[in-house]
């Protein structure tokens, strides 16, 4: 008769890479944050995607608003500094910033997120700019 052999389960790695998204009020706003973020190491590299409306509730309303997206892409080293830059140097009380794990991805293009996040800083990304 046929035995079943146990097969263990593996334990989902933490994430090691994050896309993180982050929407700003405007072009100079969007430039601004992204450009800071690359040079403090806080990023490898930062898209920033125009012409997106937002449809969001705000203070007891239904708002929509033009904004940018930033489409951020860091490592798990990184992070914490990158959403403490964010918030800091952001013109929004409460910014939208929401990292999303990378699960797959071209092994040489994760290597290289590593590596320019590791070696951090570039400048100083602290404080309001």
């Amino acid at each position: 008769m046929y035995e079943e052999e146990a097969v263990e389960q593996e334990e989902p790695m933490a994430s090691l890479h994050y896309v993180v998204l982050c929407t700003c009020p405007d072009q100079e706003t969007a430039r601004r944050l992204a450009g800071g973020a690359v040079e403090a190491s806080l990023a490898a590299c930062v898209n920033i995607v125009s012409g997106i409306s937002s449809v969001f509730y705000w203070e007891g309303a239904v708002q929509e608003e033009a904004e940018w997206l930033l489409v951020i892409k860091t490592s798990d080293v990184a992070y914490s500094e990158l959403e403490s830059y964010l918030q800091a140097n952001h013109p929004y009380d409460l910014p939208e910033i929401i990292a999303c794990p990378i699960e797959k991805g071209l092994s040489g293009f994760l290597e290289w997120i590593s590596a320019e996040t590791r070696h951090r800083p570039r400048s100083a990304a602290s404080g309001k700019e």
